[in-house]
């Protein structure tokens, strides 16, 4: 009765101590951390370095596209609409324009939401980018550079120029040939670098049609390893079938030269640049206006396509009732369908990412 009524209280002072006795073949009690009996808890994705997700795939948005509502409004309305808020917040701005805006900041440092901001910047807005190159707007640089530094510490994405292959004037003295695209860039990075900007994430993102990446000029368009911090597609597929770039979201990453020569867009990224994540910075399921069609296919052909396709750390979709053109309807919700479909690729964890 002895020996056991000792064991007994040796192991109900391990309990009480917060630890989990294990009794040996003879008899001993030994305490084990109560911890140690626990399931190991699931690993949380968040942003590091470069702002790329330690794992999962940032999910993030540019709302209310084409109009003049305000972005910050159109974003939470779109966050609300699809179930799920957005770790990229997506902006646009040219010139001397004042950004980050205050509507940009509030809604970059939310405790309670945290996003980060994706900022397309059109520097060279009303000169060319051999000017930028040469320093002509070296004031314009600084002065982003000082509010940067003044007021935004946050790591932020920090696009120049996107879709720069819409915008070649492929005749010697342009000021806008692709290596001018590619001088302007590397200007402006190293001169924000050294004025002391280091939260700018650099993004280069491509148009990725086939037409431009069959022009001679495409491999022009890249300054260098050293200047880029992610590669990023804006791309788009129709959900009507026989209407231009109809398909599913592999055939939005997988467009190669007119030529049908060279690899598809994502193939070349991965394989010019390995060590570069891939953003896909807008992306979107279209149809005509006033001709609403299931957008199902192509919602439901996101998860596959990134589960095949580990380079892609980012997606970003472009939300508008009417395109540049008028004439595409790219919203979530053209009919609730399409929203449902919208709203069950939206909730899967895959998109559970941390901004850090």
């Amino acid at each position: 009765m002895g020996r056991k009524v000792r064991k007994v209280v040796t192991l109900l002072g391990a309990m009480l101590a917060g630890t989990t006795a294990v009794v040996g073949a003879a008899g001993a009690a030994h305490a084990a951390p109560a911890s140690s009996a626990k399931p190991k808890a699931k690993q949380q994705c968040v942003t590091g370095d470069k702002l790329v997700p330690t794992c999962g795939v940032l999910w993030g948005a540019a709302a209310g596209g084409f109009t003049s509502a305000p972005r910050d409004a159109e974003l939470k309305k779109w966050e609300a609409l699809s179930g799920r808020t957005a770790s990229i917040f997506h902006t646009y701005h040219k010139g001397d324009e004042v950004f980050p805006t205050q509507s940009e900041i509030a809604m970059t440092t939310d405790p309670a939401h945290p996003r980060a901001l994706l900022v397309n910047w059109k520097i060279a807005y009303g000169s060319t980018w051999a000017k930028v190159a040469k320093g002509e707007q070296d004031k314009r640089i600084d002065a982003f550079a000082k509010r940067i530094k003044t007021s935004y510490p946050q790591k932020f994405f920090l696009v120049l120029n996107h879709e720069p292959e819409n915008d070649v004037i492929a005749r010697k003295g342009s000021g806008m040939e692709a290596k001018d695209f590619a001088a302007m860039y590397r200007h402006t990075i190293t001169r924000l670098k050294a004025q002391g900007v280091t939260n700018a994430v650099n993004v280069l993102a491509y148009m990725g049609n086939e037409k431009w990446m069959a022009q001679s000029w495409w491999k022009d368009l890249y300054p260098g390893d050293d200047v880029v911090d992610w590669i990023g597609l804006d791309s788009y597929v129709s959900a009507e079938k026989g209407y231009y770039h109809y398909g599913q979201f592999a055939d939005l990453l997988d467009r190669k030269a007119s030529t049908g020569k060279g690899l598809g867009w994502y193939d070349w990224a991965v394989t010019n640049h390995p060590s570069k994540p891939i953003m896909i910075a807008e992306w979107g399921v279209y149809h005509r206006i006033g001709h609403p069609v299931d957008k199902t296919a192509g919602y439901n052909s996101v998860l596959p396509e990134l589960a095949k396709r580990p380079g892609i750390k980012a997606i970003v979709y472009f939300d508008t009732k009417h395109d540049d053109q008028g004439d595409r309807d790219i919203s979530i919700d053209s009919t609730p369908g399409n929203l449902a479909a919208f709203k069950k690729l939206a909730a899967n964890p895959l998109f559970n990412v941390k901004i850090a």
